[in-house]
């Protein structure tokens, strides 16, 4: 693991929008690296507590920790439990949360965890522990409902072909690495002019079902929300389109700002509920070109953030 290195993204944008102060208290709720983590306890004299569902990025929180003793503490979870783990730490009330969401480059780039398509290792895609690995889905799921995960999840065009490919091999064998699954999804889908290998969608589908991500995603901003003191900031980075639409709907919704009303609909006419939060961006804020150069990872990043009112 001492090989691999990770990048955070809109590090130092994330920290100017969370604002951290001295005597605050803060929420991590994706270790990940710990690049957010450090960048936070350096700004301000703060406490911060640190959330993962991986055990290896627990193990790394252990370094921070030496490093800002009595003002950080991790916990191993997922980011949907955010408000028993945090109860049982004795936290009630928080001046702001950061998140950022999706796979760590610890992960991708660790052939043994099995998220990535360019290096063959076991067909896994846990980020911790999961009720299944992307093995089980591939070589159990029915057709019509592995179609629907590729589509629903990975917005692959090809997911009906895909999945039908997928299950004449396991009729003959089982997949078992992420070489087989690759490959033979290469086989059905060509490359297009995007330059993006024909594996990538359906990869990132799986991950996502594996690791219920997006209902995970949906059930920490309203645990965070709820947790934020009057002037408390929710910072959120995602991204892909699924992260970036849970995260705008519900900013929209907390800011009285919810989309899709319509002037012909009496009920709109009685007006929303009050907000409870006011948006910090008008638009997401997405990483400049020189970011983007040095880490391409970074490229479909965006930024959103929201603060608390008042009571």
């Amino acid at each position: 693991m001492s090989g691999f290195s990770h990048v955070p993204v809109l590090r130092d944008e994330a920290v100017a929008m969370l604002r951290p102060r001295d005597g605050g208290v803060y929420l991590d709720g994706t270790f990940g690296g710990g690049g957010y983590a450090r960048a936070i306890l350096d700004a301000a004299d703060c406490r911060l507590f640190a959330i993962d569902r991986d055990p290896a990025a627990v193990a790394r929180a252990r370094e921070v920790a030496r490093d800002y003793p009595g003002r950080f503490e991790v916990y191993q979870g997922r980011i949907s439990e955010l408000l028993n783990l945090l109860g049982e730490a004795g936290v009630g009330s928080l001046d702001g949360a950061v998140f950022d969401l999706g796979v760590s480059s610890f992960q991708i780039d660790d052939a043994a965890r099995g998220f990535s398509f360019r290096q063959n290792g076991p067909l896994d895609m846990q980020m911790g522990s999961a009720q299944a690995t992307a093995a089980v889905l591939v070589n159990t799921l029915p057709e019509s409902e592995l179609a629907d995960i590729l589509y629903e999840f990975g917005d692959e065009k090809a997911s009906r072909r895909i999945a039908k490919a997928v299950v004449e091999r396991r009729k003959v064998e089982k997949f078992v690495t992420t070489a087989d699954l690759a490959g033979v999804i290469r086989s059905v889908v060509r490359p297009d002019k995007s330059g993006i290998d024909p594996a990538t969608r359906s990869f990132q589908a799986l991950r996502i079902a594996v690791n219920d991500e997006l209902g995970d995603i949906a059930a920490a901003l309203e645990q965070a929300a709820a947790l934020l003191a009057p002037g408390g900031r929710l910072v959120v980075v995602s991204f892909h389109s699924l992260e970036d639409r849970i995260v705008k709907k519900f900013f929209a919704q907390e800011s009285g700002r919810a989309p899709g009303a319509s002037r012909h609909d009496p009920a709109a006419m009685q007006g929303g509920a009050a907000a409870r939060f006011r948006l910090l961006t008008g638009s997401a804020v997405v990483p400049g070109a020189a970011e983007v150069k040095a880490n391409p990872r970074a490229r479909s990043a965006k930024l959103r953030a929201m603060e608390r009112l008042a009571a």
